[in-house]
C-alpha cells in the first residue's frame, strides 16, 4: 500500500521539476501533430506498439517472468525516447524536447530504483 504513496510523491516531484525547468527556459508547449511529423510520430509509435505486442507474446511463450515484468518498461521508455527524438527534429525551437528528456531520464531512474528495490 505504501509504494503507492511512494508513487505519486514521486510524480508530483517530477511534475515540478518538469515545470521549473520549462519556466527557466522558456518553453512554450506545442503538439507535433502541428508539425509535419505528425505523420512520423503516428507510424512511428505504431511500429513500436506492434513490434512489442509480437514479442511480448513470444515472451509469454517462453514463461520469462523477468522477462514479462520488464516487458512494459522498456516499452515506455522505448516511446518516451521517441517521443523527445521527434520532439528534437520538429519542435527544436521551443527547447521542448530538453524537458520530456529530463522526464524520461527521471522514469528509468525510478523505474530502475524500484526493479532493484523489489527484485
Amino acid at each position: 500500500m505504501w509504494i503507492w504513496a511512494v508513487l505519486f510523491v514521486l510524480a508530483i516531484v517530477v511534475i515540478s521539476i518538469e515545470n521549473q525547468v520549462e519556466k527557466y527556459l522558456g518553453v512554450k508547449r506545442r503538439e507535433i501533430s502541428e508539425t509535419p511529423g505528425k505523420i512520423v510520430q503516428r507510424w512511428g509509435r505504431t511500429i513500436i506498439v506492434v513490434i512489442f505486442i509480437f514479442s511480448y507474446f513470444s515472451d509469454t511463450i517462453q514463461k520469462s517472468d523477468v522477462l514479462l515484468n520488464n516487458h512494459w518498461f522498456v516499452l515506455i521508455v522505448t516511446l518516451m525516447g521517441f517521443q523527445v527524438i521527434l520532439e528534437w527534429k520538429y519542435l527544436k525551437e521551443s527547447k521542448q524536447y530538453i524537458t520530456t528528456l529530463i522526464r524520461t531520464m527521471l522514469f528509468i531512474s525510478i523505474g530502475l530504483a524500484l526493479t532493484l528495490l523489489y527484485n
